[in-house]
C-alpha cells in the first residue's frame, strides 16, 4: 500500500478520495472537520474545542507552519499533494504529484506577464504605495480597479480601491475590475494533452462579515454552459505547461473572455467534479501526472457547493446534518466571517439542488447561538 500525504487548509475531500484509491494516508492541514475520518495520521493547526473561539484564519495560518507540522512524514511517505494553502516547493520535488514548481503562477503579477499578449486579461500593475493606485485610478476615471494581494487565494483582500480600507505590507497589484460571469474550468494536463474536465460557476460573496466588499468566493455551480471556457482553460494551462488537475478562473463579459487566475493545483471544485461526474478526481489528477487522461465522463449531474461564512460570532451546535461537510467540533466559537461548514448537492435537476441547499443552509444557520 502506498502512502501519501496530503498538505493542505483542507485535506478532508482529497483525502477520502486517496482512502477509496487504497493509499495509506496522511494528512497535514490547518481545519481538522469532525466528519474527517479516512486517515492513518494526521495533524491540526486548528484544535478546536467546546467554549473555546476557533480563532481567525488569515491571523492564526501561515504556510509555513505546514512545513513544520509535514516534516516527520516526510520519510515515510511515497507521494505527496500539495493543495491550495501549501507550496510545493517546500517538500521534496521527486515526491510531489503534480507542478512541482507554482510560486510564478502564483504570483498575480508574473502570471499576468505571462498570459498578456495570448490572452484577454484584466490591466495590472505591481505597486508599492496605495497613493500610486489612487494616481491610476484618477487617470481613467472610465474603468473600475481592484486592490489585490500579490499571493492569495479565495477573493481575501480584493476589494474595489474606492473601498479599500485595510493595510497593506509589501507590494500588491492594482487590476482592471471586469463586470460580468465569474467562470472556471478543471482542466487535466499530462504536460502534452489537455482536457477541461468541469466547467463552473463561482459564486462570490460581497458582504461577509470583516470582509465587507471583497469578493469572497462562496462555491460553485457545476457545471456551467458556456463552452468558450473549455478551449480558453485549455489554451491557458497548455501554454503554462501544467501537469495534473489545474484550474482557470474566468470572466465573461460582454467584452469577451478575461482569464483572471490560475490555480496551478487541484481546486475548490474537487468534490464537485466527483459528484456532478461520478468519478473519482483524485485517480484522474494522478493519470494526468503520470502521462494519461482518463476519457471524458458523460454523466453530468447539476451540483452546488456553498461556503457557510459565520454571519457573527457564535457558538455552534451539532451540525451532523445531511448534505453538511468540514463540520466543526460542537459547543466551539466560531468568529464572525470566518467559515463554519461546507454544503454540498447533487441531482439531475438544479431547481432540486438550489432548493435542498436553500434548506441546509436555514438548518445550518437555526444552530448558530449568538455569543458576545
Amino acid at each position: 500500500m502506498e502512502r501519501l500525504l496530503i498538505v493542505g487548509v483542507n485535506t478532508r475531500p482529497v483525502a477520502e478520495a486517496a482512502y477509496k484509491l487504497g493509499f495509506e494516508v496522511y494528512s497535514v492541514s490547518y481545519y481538522c472537520p469532525r466528519d474527517f475520518y479516512s486517515y492513518h495520521e494526521r495533524r491540526c493547526i486548528l484544535e478546536q474545542k467546546p467554549l473555546k473561539s476557533s480563532g481567525r484564519f488569515h491571523e492564526e495560518f501561515k504556510p509555513s507552519y505546514l512545513k513544520i507540522l509535514a516534516e516527520d512524514f516526510l520519510d515515510e511517505v511515497d507521494k505527496i499533494i500539495v493543495l491550495s494553502g501549501g507550496s510545493p516547493e517546500d517538500f521534496p520535488s521527486q515526491k510531489i504529484l503534480g507542478n512541482k514548481k507554482t510560486r510564478k503562477i502564483e504570483d498575480k503579477y508574473s502570471l499576468y506577464k505571462r498570459l498578456r499578449g495570448k490572452f484577454k486579461v484584466p490591466e495590472t500593475y505591481k505597486l508599492d504605495d496605495i497613493k500610486e493606485a489612487c494616481e491610476i485610478q484618477e487617470q481613467e476615471p472610465g474603468k473600475r480597479f481592484l486592490i489585490k494581494p500579490l499571493i492569495g487565494s479565495g477573493g481575501f483582500g480584493v476589494s474595489p480601491i474606492s473601498d479599500y480600507g485595510g493595510k497593506l505590507e509589501g507590494p500588491f497589484i492594482l487590476q482592471e475590475f471586469i463586470e460580468g460571469l465569474h467562470l472556471s474550468a478543471s482542466v487535466l494536463s499530462t504536460g502534452k494533452d489537455v482536457m477541461t474536465i468541469l466547467t463552473s460557476r463561482q459564486l462570490i460573496d460581497t458582504n461577509i462579515r470583516g470582509w465587507e466588499d471583497n469578493l469572497i468566493y462562496s462555491g460553485n455551480i457545476v457545471p456551467a454552459p458556456y463552452p468558450e471556457i473549455k478551449k480558453v482553460g485549455e489554451d491557458v494551462i497548455r501554454g503554462l505547461s501544467l501537469l495534473g488537475s489545474n484550474g482557470v478562473d474566468m470572466v465573461l463579459s460582454s467584452n469577451g473572455l478575461y482569464v483572471i487566475e490560475v490555480n496551478p493545483r487541484i481546486q475548490g471544485t474537487f468534490e464537485c467534479a466527483q459528484l456532478s461526474l461520478g468519478i473519482n478526481m483524485l485517480s484522474a489528477h494522478i493519470k494526468a501526472c503520470e502521462g494519461e487522461l482518463v476519457k471524458e465522463p458523460s454523466r453530468k449531474k447539476y451540483t452546488v457547493k456553498r461556503i457557510v461564512y459565520a454571519p457573527y460570532r457564535c457558538q455552534v451546535g451539532d451540525l451532523n446534518l445531511p448534505r453538511v461537510y468540514d463540520i466543526p467540533c460542537s459547543g466551539s466559537i466560531i468568529e464572525a466571517g470566518e467559515p463554519v461548514v461546507t454544503l454540498l448537492d447533487s441531482h439531475e435537476n438544479l431547481n432540486t439542488v438550489l432548493g435542498n441547499i436553500k434548506g441546509s443552509f436555514e438548518d445550518v444557520m437555526g444552530r448558530l447561538k449568538i455569543v458576545d
